[in-house]
């Protein structure tokens, strides 16, 4: 639901609670006229029937309260083609003018929030074709792309300023000729003569040119960008005084104190029948004298605003009007023709007015835009497809390499680690990590063992006495836990002697002894990493598959981003469109000129409802149901403008960090 919506809703609301005291039954009151024919009476009920279906037609009781335009038309030309039953009774000629009189505000209502609508969807896009002309201006490479672009239009305007100057030159010279001369002239010489025009025109052209073409072509594009670019600013900002004239003073049925949303309060304060009527005809004239001025962008805000106040003013239908005889039934016929003029003349004509003067000031046309990327195709289109021709087998080979990594990279960085991670979480013996084989630690340290004690029988201690079978298991149980005594004194008494020890093969036993050793000590360090290894295989198998998941994450999510499902980007920005709509509003209140009650002029208080329009319809698509009713409850305390900006400026800062949530 919009801004516009809620509006329409409100001011429905209070009409029809105007005309509660007017919902009698209308065959009751028709038989209770007196000095009235059966066929008057008929002719009555017809018309109050009528009337009452044109009234609930008009109504917003509808999932769509704002009716179409064509719609709003044939039932205003509805209510107009029948007249006021004439009758000696003063009941039935009240009722029908009550009843005419509701047709005219709940179609009042209509119209106004037409007239809104269409004023905020001529407002909000002149910011984004503001913001292109700020691009043009920010970089003279810009400035040089848009010389480029809008160069065949300059050339043609010059072309045919030339042409019209020469044209009007030779007409003004051929009517000095003497006739005969002019008989006699050939069509060569005319031609000659006229080429000559052509060429003093050019020079004289380019005499009266010369001071504004002595920068450059960019210095001029530069100048017309910034014309346009005010020529927009001009227009957003009358379009937005119209919209705050419209929501301040049109069919304000509600004191101050009873405003709602910013808008108009559910609550409506007690006002005479002749008050409200008053109300409802001041607006109409209001919605007319704003369609009529607001494309006018001579004149400045203030004159706006007080040429609209002066033309409601000195209406000279906006008198008093009166229940009595037939002043208010002949009043509400004349404001139905109104309110059709409007629909037929003064919003069409303003619609047109304001799309000349958009397309005057916004960004050039998709044609003019890109009319040089189509030169650029069009001359080197064919030296691009024949390049690609002669290259057709290269390209080939790329597409069928570049479709063999993938594969390969989906087989050998994807499928083989998740196998092998199945398989570490099966403990299956064939994914285990290891570093060593399964056996080998203990084949060499039983080796170690028999070399020892071989040794150790080959070579008893000094005494010369020979181990015992306890003594030989002691030394096969030391040299498990790493001691090799016997072999080291041996070692220790062969290095007195080496000589000795190395020809009888002691000495180079014993350091092949101590190699094995050295040997078994090397295979228990790594089987300890080995276990260490074991211990943490889910781990590694995790870690492995890791870098191939998250390459296969990014080219899956580009790939969605371009070609598939673009939700997850459609939502980031619109979560970023709604952080900038807060920052023109916050922008907004922060650059306003309140006034001497310290309240929001019209302007500011259009540009203000233009932003906050956009954020409900930015907001909706981006919060959750429950919590966009609270924004909405914020919303409506921050177009309330009683109390002033300093309180709006504090509703801002609270939707910022009650909804970051959401909006960041």
């Amino acid at each position: 639901m919009s801004l516009v919506q809620d509006q329409i809703r409100q001011l429905d609301i209070q009409v029809d609670r105007f005309q509660l005291a007017g919902g009698r039954d209308i065959a009751a009151l028709v038989a209770s006229a007196e000095n009235i024919t059966e066929a008057s009476q008929r002719d009555v009920s017809y018309r109050l029937s009528t009337l009452k279906a044109v009234s609930r037609a008009l109504s917003t009781n509808t999932s769509s309260p704002l009716l179409r335009r064509r719609k709003v038309k044939e039932l205003l030309t509805q209510a107009r083609h029948g007249d006021a039953v004439e009758s000696t009774s003063s009941g039935v000629p009240s009722q029908e003018a009550d009843l005419e009189w509701l047709v005219v505000a709940k179609a009042a209502v209509q119209v106004y929030g037409m007239i809104l609508t269409t004023l905020l969807e001529q407002t909000i896009p002149l910011s984004d074709e503001m913001w292109y002309w700020d691009k043009v201006l920010g970089s003279y490479v810009n400035t040089a792309i848009y010389t480029i672009q809008t160069a065949p239009l300059q050339l043609w305007a010059q072309a045919k300023d030339i042409y019209a100057d020469t044209k009007e030159k030779y007409r003004s010279r051929r009517g000095l000729q003497a006739s005969s001369e002019e008989a006699s002239q050939t069509i060569s010489e005319g031609w000659r003569q006229f080429y000559s025009l052509v060429q003093e025109s050019v020079k004289v052209r380019s005499l009266n040119q010369a001071r504004t073409r002595i920068l450059s072509p960019f210095a001029l594009r530069r100048t017309e960008a910034r014309k346009k670019q005010n020529g927009l600013r001009r227009l957003r900002e009358m379009n937005s005084t119209g919209i705050g004239l419209l929501i301040d003073e049109g069919l304000s049925f509600s004191v101050p104190d009873d405003y709602s949303m910013g808008l108009k309060a559910e609550e409506s304060p007690k006002l005479t029948q002749d008050e409200w009527r008053s109300i409802v005809a001041k607006s109409i004239s209001l919605m007319e004298s704003v369609l009529r001025n607001v494309n006018t962008l001579d004149s400045g805000v203030a004159e706006f605003e007080e040429g609209v106040f002066t033309s409601v003013e000195e209406d000279p239908e906006i008198v008093s009007t009166s229940s009595e005889s037939n002043g208010g039934l002949i009043r509400a016929g004349q404001l139905i023709d109104r309110l059709l003029v409007i629909l037929n003349e003064h919003l069409p004509g303003q619609e047109q007015r304001s799309s000349a003067l958009t397309r005057d000031y916004a960004r050039p046309n998709r044609f003019i835009r890109y009319w040089p990327v189509g030169m650029f195709l069009i001359v080197f289109g064919s030296t691009i497809l024949r390049f690609l021709a002669n290259r057709r087998a290269v390209i080939k080979t790329w597409i069928q390499e570049f479709g063999v990594t993938v594969v390969d990279f989906w087989t050998n960085w994807i499928i083989d680690p998740v196998k092998k991670l199945i398989g570490t979480i099966r403990h299956d013996e064939g994914s285990e990590v290891a570093i060593m084989s399964k056996d080998s630690l203990k084949a060499d340290r039983e080796s170690l063992e028999r070399m020892v004690v071989d040794f150790a029988i080959d070579h008893p201690d000094e005494t010369g006495r020979t181990y015992t079978e306890l003594e030989i298991e002691t030394i096969r149980t030391k040299v498990k836990e790493g001691d090799l005594t016997p072999v080291l004194k041996a070692y220790e008494r062969d290095l007195r002697k080496p000589f000795v020890g190395t020809v009888r093969g002691d000495l180079v036993r014993a350091l092949l002894i101590q190699v094995q050793k050295t040997k078994v000590d090397v295979e228990i360090a790594i089987g300890g990493i080995d276990s260490l290894l074991k211990s943490q295989e889910l781990v590694f198998g995790l870690v492995g598959l890791t870098p191939g998941l998250l390459i296969s994450f990014a080219a899956f999510s580009w790939l969605g981003g371009v070609f598939g499902n673009r939700k997850g980007l459609r939502q980031n920005r619109k979560q970023g469109e709604t952080i900038r709509v807060l920052r023109n509003i916050d922008r907004v209140l922060a650059t306003s000129l309140p006034t001497e009650n310290g309240m929001l002029s019209y302007k500011d208080h259009g540009l203000l409802l233009c932003e906050v329009h956009v954020l409900r319809q930015r907001a909706a698509a981006v919060l959750p149901g429950d919590i966009h009713r609270e924004f909405l409850e914020d919303l409506s305390d921050l177009i309330d403008i009683r109390y002033g900006v300093q309180r709006q400026t504090k509703v801002v800062e609270r939707i910022q960090w009650a909804y970051a949530k959401w909006l960041r």
